[in-house]
């Protein structure tokens, strides 16, 4: 498994990741606050599932791009 250098990871100036977080949590709580508890389970494997399909998207992408600059060698 690959090491996640984080000396090399920098900040974005700017932007606060606390009121992000903050911003983003209010919005599913808003979102979910009168649901049952198995409307939030769905919705969080509904997530998951689009999560998901994103990653095998951009990976998809990912290979094309990289078959596409090996062939121009």
């Amino acid at each position: 498994m690959t090491k996640l250098d984080m000396s090399q990871i920098k900040p974005i100036p700017g932007f606060d990741s606390i009121k992000w977080k903050r911003e983003v949590q209010a919005k599913i709580y808003e979102e979910t606050k009168d649901m049952t508890p198995e409307q939030r389970r769905e919705r969080r494997r509904q997530a998951s599932e689009r999560f998901d399909r994103e990653i095998e998207r951009r990976r998809a992408e990912l290979a094309k791009l990289t078959e596409s600059v090996g062939t121009d060698n």
